[in-house]
């Protein structure tokens, strides 16, 4: 049985709700076959988010790991592919927070590669019938600041785990004007329980041969 960690977000930036911790609930309600799954919700915070983490990952000893962040205006669930060792916050956090140049981790090398089969994860969010793509940037803001703080985790305490982050689109509820994507999300859910199983199925190592980079 594989253990795994999934994580989401408190609401933030005035929003009642974050897609990225409905989506995570779902999933730990409902775990695929072969799973066993924990959802920690994770402050919208600087600093916090890493050591709520870093908690979370003590208390469930997971072989997968997979922390999901909001990412409004994306049409679909994106991979990230890497996080980056800084900090440049457009708006404040839950808290106030809004460090400009900083780094994640004092010390850190510059970027940390997701050490999930990203491709094969894709692959199986769209055979879930969930738009999908692989994403090259996590932001600079408390999503990069988890996703890195992850990959920094992984390397220096737990690297008996694998993981990685992905951003999941607006909820519906969110998008008043109609004019913005969005997914339901159950129906994000639905697509994280097969990518789950491409994960635990697949080491990073023997990741899909396929083309999913970007021009710009």
């Amino acid at each position: 049985m594989t253990r795994v960690l999934i994580t989401g977000f408190a609401p933030f930036d005035g929003q009642r709700v974050n897609p990225s911790w409905q989506a995570a609930s779902l999933v730990a309600a409902g775990p695929p076959a072969g799973l066993t799954v924990t959802a920690t919700e994770l402050p919208c915070v600087f600093g916090r988010s890493i050591d709520a983490l870093r908690n979370a990952l003590h208390a469930s000893a997971p072989d997968l790991v997979l922390c999901l962040g909001q990412a409004g205006g994306r049409h679909g669930v994106t991979v990230e592919r890497v996080a980056v060792n800084v900090a440049d916050a457009r708006i404040p956090d839950n808290a106030g927070n809004q460090p400009i140049d900083e780094p994640v981790i004092p010390g850190g090398p510059a970027a940390y590669f997701s050490t999930l089969p990203i491709k094969a994860c894709v692959a199986a969010l769209r055979a879930a019938g969930v738009p999908a793509a692989v994403s090259n940037t996590a932001g600079t803001f408390v999503c990069n600041h988890v996703a890195y703080g992850l990959g920094h985790l992984i390397a220096t305490e737990f690297p008996h785990a694998r993981g990685g982050f992905v951003h999941v689109p607006w909820a519906p509820e969110q998008v008043t004007d109609g004019t913005a994507p969005a997914l339901e999300p159950g129906t994000v859910a639905h697509g994280l329980r097969a990518l789950l199983l491409a994960a635990a199925e697949t080491p990073a190592e023997h990741d899909l041969k396929v083309t999913e980079g970007a021009t710009h």
